[in-house]
């Protein structure tokens, strides 16, 4: 792993904002203006992955860190499933909840690489 100085260097971090771009994008439609509770939340998880990578960046140790890494994991398996009723409803096409759904399997991807990384170098 390389090391990393800074919190814009964070690749899971930086695949964790184009996802909060890409839902605020998302959620900007017509149909999500009707349902606030669905948009907000979707929201709210989406900031939250990106927040948990840069509170657990921060942190003094590295089992910390890995806490905060599993919270912005869970995160973004909530932007998943919140995908899934917005495309339930109707409020999203299949192809937009396609690639929403990978952006979120993506910082999945790459957190628990991050996670499994660190606690391999607390052992």
């Amino acid at each position: 792993m390389a090391l990393v100085n800074k919190l814009a260097d964070v690749r899971a971090w930086q695949e964790a904002r184009k996802l909060v771009k890409s839902i605020y994008q998302l959620k900007g439609t017509e149909d999500f203006a009707k349902d606030p509770g669905l948009r907000d939340q979707m929201q709210r998880a989406a900031l939250a992955v990106m927040t948990n990578i840069a509170q657990g960046f921060d942190c003094d140790s590295k089992l910390e860190f890995t806490r905060f890494l599993g919270r912005s994991r869970r995160a973004a398996l909530e932007v998943q499933s919140l995908l899934y009723a917005a495309l339930d409803v109707g409020y999203i096409t299949p192809r937009a909840f396609k690639a929403e759904y990978q952006k979120a399997e993506k910082v999945k991807v790459i957190v628990s690489g991050r996670k499994r990384a660190l606690k391999t170098k607390e052992t």
